[in-house]
């Protein structure tokens, strides 16, 4: 299905998601394109790469990863949402959907035999989670990227007052070597910012 045809359904069924679990997507709108393109910026594009994204929601960022990508990469998403898992099966099948909790996440690569990851992108609401769950998803995505992978998510700037998105940002300074925060993109709804984030620590 192309991007065109696949815009209206797509954000239905994010909103029907959003709604249905407001604790759960952290969103009432799918990222935009100038979003999308600063979270994908890591994805290489030469060689046959992994790249896994967590909450990927009905694919707005990954279209542009898989625009990124050269042939014989492999591309898995891991998915918690039901709904949001079979849309993207429905309307992207060079995908590889995995239904699933990020909490999980080296377990789930490794079921699939994915032993090296490139780049991990998310998408999950870490304002919503608290510390301890945002700390063991980090000690998850550090193990799959390694000392070579890269780590990009994004937070709104709306929740920068709030108890987890405060811990988020300190869990990244405690968890990785290199930290980087990219000016706010005002083109998103709400506007958000990117952490690309590199070299786990321990």
């Amino acid at each position: 299905m192309s991007a065109d045809l696949a815009a209206p359904s797509a954000r239905r069924t994010f909103l029907a998601a959003a709604l249905r679990r407001p604790g759960r997507i952290g969103a009432v709108y799918p990222s935009s394109p100038r979003l999308a393109g600063v979270l994908a910026s890591v994805v290489p594009s030469r060689g046959t790469p992994t790249v896994v994204e967590l909450g990927p929601g009905t694919g707005s960022v990954s279209a542009v990863i898989a625009g990124r990508l050269p042939a014989g990469s492999r591309h898995l998403a891991v998915e918690l949402d039901p709904s949001m898992a079979a849309f993207l099966r429905r309307t992207r099948p060079g995908l590889e959907v995995v239904a699933g909790d990020a909490k999980e996440l080296t377990t789930l690569l490794a079921d699939r035999a994915a032993h090296r990851v490139d780049a991990v992108i998310s998408g999950l609401p870490w304002s919503l989670f608290d510390e301890g769950g945002q700390r063991e998803i980090l000690g998850q995505v550090g193990v799959a990227i390694g000392a070579e992978g890269a780590f990009t998510t994004f937070a709104y700037t709306h929740t920068l007052a709030m108890r987890g998105a405060r811990s988020f940002r300190r869990l990244l300074g405690d968890r990785f070597d290199e930290v980087l925060i990219s000016r706010t993109v005002w083109r998103n709804v709400p506007p958000a910012y990117i952490y690309v984030c590199r070299r786990p620590k321990g």
